[in-house]
């Protein structure tokens, strides 16, 4: 490198981040956005920002294995390497094809993302990162390598070192210094290296293969063995501590052919399709799954109309109460939690604030169920897609080992959205109707994020799979969490889940299957390759909104037209064919109990049922006329008797509050109950021939008589019949939950070229060559300012050389406070200076603004030769 060259090099990331070009910053700040919160002053600042312990660490996280192998080289490179000696740590002697050929790829985007800087022949990794990566004997490195030559001498004594020179055959030297510097080019010397370790026996060679590839470190006694000692002599294994030695990097690196990594994956294994089915069979099936979800949210909405479970005092719902409605919804207990925080999720349910707090329905639901059946699912699935609560762990225990409840705290995990997207992108990537291999979709995940972090990365290796992990486990419950929603159908995702995370249309897969039949796990089917989806700014809520319609206006075709009629049997049962209008089945779901799901739905009229009806204040007149307006078979007559016989006795108690009392026109009914042994708990006793006063309460002694086998009705203060609806509880309006971000959100495009244009002004400000002031100093003022503080000049010299500046058009240096107080410097160019004021183009918001002159506390010129 040349003379002119190596000044032109930069010597800091500040200065590699300064030569970039706006498109280059953007990426930057785009893939690292807490580089801009708040927005830095200049390029010195980012460059700060970039290298603080925090902001390396939330980088590497986001790093790709293969890029994360690359880092981890560069750790234990020289610093700085060459990128020669970059690839030769990657692809070892034997120059692995496939690594030389990714390698580009990875320090490019080392570099995009400010984790390495300088040219290709001087490499620096940002000095925070090499500390977490680099390897000690607190924290080994995901290399398995152990420090050099050079650190694993550092206390050795100078006489022990040139016995060592002498037992490999070098010269001996004047200083520990030299002997160390010809022991590791011995060491890194592929010939001299070799012959070096042919002379040693087999049991020495069997102890240098059981450390090569880590942990380095061995324990030792205090009088080794043979094989040991001739390791020992050579400087082949190194003390570190009383009893332990170390495997030389260098010796470890000539072992591995050079290889840094025992196995490098610079391509990402590919998701793997297990079976493909037509694309309507998917589309019908993911429908249909879909109904069936819309079908299950409902029917849970329904079972806490009236005030659902209460809430824990440290919120959220009971292990009892989650198993009751797991019961209700016929569904297992993990699969009722999805439900549930699904519904909260949506804003659908929350709880009502009052004394008794209790879960209940929110007047949003009531707006959602008035929505088509394809928008209602679409709104769901959108929440699903983006919620950071996560049902899958419920059931757990949370850092202070207490067990976390659905719709309690400490549910949000942050990563969780970023899965659920990538997950369904991967499953979009695949041919169309092909349903994936899920250890496929999880093996490249963890290719893609591998686990969470150097710190886990150090107790586990960088190829470690482990299926524990929470990616993993988020990445699981997306693939059934996405089948129990419709959003895949037999595996596949759907048509309209695939316009929902805005993924376009795949090709058909070219099969020889033209019958349209399935092909079976077994059949030959295409693979999915790396084909990763390009990294884009989350999308606005007016794209979110967009891509919910979209799914909407796909779905709403493959849902079958709403019936109007069902078909009633002799048996007390009606069956539903398909899917019924809502007011028809809102009113036969009170009237009849549901016997069971599925493709046709079968409703069971019981006396409790029909009582239920009643109580909701029809008449036996209106339901033999719905009945009759929405069967397609004639009402059978067990039926009608069944309506008319519970109608006749219906009302004839009255219970009202005393704390509760009952009264009857029949005083013979009054007597049967008094003698009924099984009423004496309700604490009845008669007040006039047709009214008894009961203990217990209204509510209470309604239930107790129908367990009797009465029928008796609520009726209020003045003496009417009480009508209860099923939406008579609601909770005050309440707002759905904020997904937890994971880190700041990343910024627009819009946000990024401000952020870019005030940090290069700022940089202007703060580099460009100001003259010497009156105390000779480069940026000094009358009172010797020094350069890069905020200039100090009177106001009758900043006013001057404001006017002054006018007439010659030159660019000067101010310092500003603004009205709160905040100073800050900048560069502008005067425009006209009047009234007190000073209009100038301002470099740093890159606008014309104007400026109080009492606020400018100070003006100086820029050299002539200011870039």
């Amino acid at each position: 490198m040349s003379t002119e060259e190596k000044s032109a090099a930069p010597r800091s990331l500040a200065e590699a981040l300064r030569v970039r070009d706006d498109v280059s910053l953007a990426a930057l700040l785009r893939s690292r956005p807490d580089l801009i919160t708040p927005v830095p002053t200049d390029l010195t600042q980012l460059a700060t920002r970039a290298g603080t312990r925090a902001s390396v660490v939330r980088a590497l996280e986001r790093l790709d294995r293969f890029a994360l192998q690359t880092a981890e080289a560069l750790a234990v490179a020289p610093d700085p390497a060459s990128y020669g000696e970059l690839l030769g740590l990657m692809a070892g002697d034997e120059e692995d094809p496939a690594v030389a050929a990714a390698l580009p790829r990875a320090a490019a985007l080392l570099r995009e993302r400010a984790l390495v800087w300088g040219a290709d022949d001087r490499l620096r990794l940002v000095r925070t990162a090499r500390e977490l990566l680099a390897p000690s004997p607190q924290h080994p490195s995901p290399t398995g390598l152990g420090p050099t030559v050079r650190e694993a001498t550092a206390g050795m004594s100078p006489g022990r070192i040139q016995e060592i020179l002498a037992a490999v055959g070098l010269p001996s030297t004047h200083d520990s210094v030299s002997a160390v510097s010809a022991l590791g080019a011995l060491f890194a010397d592929r010939r001299r290296m070799a012959a070096l370790l042919a002379g040693l026996p087999a049991e020495s060679r069997e102890v240098l293969d059981r450390l090569v590839w880590g942990p380095p470190y061995g324990q030792v006694t205090h009088d080794p063995a043979a094989h040991l000692r001739a390791l020992l002599d050579r400087g082949l294994l190194l003390p570190t501590a009383p009893g332990t030695v170390v495997l030389p990097r260098e010796v470890a690196l000539h072992l591995r052919a050079g290889r840094a990594h025992r196995a490098p994956e610079p391509v990402p294994p590919p998701v793997e399709a297990a079976a493909t089915h037509r694309p309507q069979v998917v589309d019908a099936t993911a429908a249909g799954q879909a109904l069936a979800a819309l079908a299950t949210v409902d029917e849970l909405l329904k079972e806490w109309d009236e005030g659902g479970p209460s809430v824990l005092r440290a919120g959220g719902l009971s292990v009892r109460d989650l198993k009751r409605t797991a019961v209700a919804l016929d569904v297992p207990e993990p699969v009722a939690a999805f439900w549930v925080e699904l519904a909260y999720g949506a804003g659908l349910i929350a709880s009502d604030g009052e004394a008794d707090e209790r879960y209940a329905a929110t007047p949003a639901y009531d707006e959602w169920r008035e929505l088509p059946p394809a928008e209602r699912w679409a709104r769901l699935a959108g929440t699903w897609l983006t919620a950071t609560r996560t049902p899958g762990v419920v059931g757990g225990r949370d850092a202070k080992d207490r067990t976390l409840s659905a719709l309690g705290p400490n549910l949000d995990r942050s990563a969780a959205p970023e899965v659920r997207h990538r997950v369904l992108a991967l499953l979009a990537g695949l041919p169309e109707g092909a349903s994936p291999v899920a250890e496929s979709v999880l093996a490249r995940l963890r290719w893609e994020r591998p686990l969470r972090g150097p710190q886990q990365q150090r107790e586990t290796g960088t190829g470690a799979a482990r299926d524990d992990d929470l990616r993993s486990r988020i990445a699981r419950w997306t693939l059934s969490e996405a089948e129990l929603l419709g959003v895949t159908g037999r595996g596949a995702l759907a048509a309209p889940a695939r316009a929902l995370i805005g993924a376009p249309e795949p090709p058909r897969p070219a099969t020889a299957d033209d019958t349209g039949e399935p092909e079976g796990p077994g059949d030959k089917l295409p693979v999915h390759h790396h084909r990763t989806p390009p990294v884009t700014a989350p999308p606005s809520p007016a794209e979110r909104a967009a891509a919910t319609a979209t799914a909407a206006r796909l779905l709403a075709p493959l849902f079958p037209e709403p019936l109007d009629h069902v078909l009633l049997q002799a048996d007390l049962t009606a069956v539903a064919p398909g899917p019924l209008e809502q007011e028809l089945a809102d009113v036969l779901g009170v009237l009849a109990d549901i016997e069971s799901k599925g493709g046709a739905t079968v409703y069971r009229f019981t006396p409790g049922s029909v009582r239920r009806a009643l109580d909701a204040g029809q008449s036996a007149a209106d339901l033999h006329a719905f009945l009759a307006r929405h069967s397609r078979t004639p009402v059978p007559q067990p039926l009608t008797y069944l309506i008319d016989d519970v109608a006749r006795r219906h009302g004839r108690l009255r219970v009202g509050a005393a704390s509760a009392y009952v009264r009857c026109d029949d005083d013979a009914t009054l007597d049967e109950i008094l003698a009924d042994k099984r009423a004496a708990g309700l604490g009845l006793r008669r007040l006039a021939p047709t009214v008894l006063a009961a203990q217990a309460d209204p509510a209470a002694l309604l239930e107790g008589l129908r367990a009797i086998g009465f029928a008796p009705a609520a009726e209020s203060a003045a003496g009417d019949v009480l009508i209860a609806r099923a939406d008579s509880h609601r909770t005050p309006p309440r707002a759905a939950p904020e997904p937890v971000p994971d880190g700041p959100p990343a910024p627009d495009d819009t946000l990024l070229a401000a952020a870019i244009r005030a940090v290069r002004a700022g940089d202007l400000a703060s580099t460009t060559p100001r003259k010497p002031g009156p105390a000779g100093e480069e940026g000094g003022g009358e009172d010797g300012t020094p350069a890069g503080t905020l200039p100090r000049t009177g106001a009758a010299e900043t006013l001057a050389t404001m006017q002054a500046a006018v007439l010659t058009g030159e660019a000067l240096w101010i310092g500003y406070v603004n009205a709160e107080g905040a100073a800050s410097q900048r560069v502008i160019a005067p425009i006209r200076v009047e009234g007190g004021f000073v209009t100038a183009y301002d470099h740093t918001a890159d606008e014309v603004r104007t400026y109080p002159l009492h606020r400018v506390t100070g003006v100086a010129e820029l050299a002539d030769d200011a870039g």
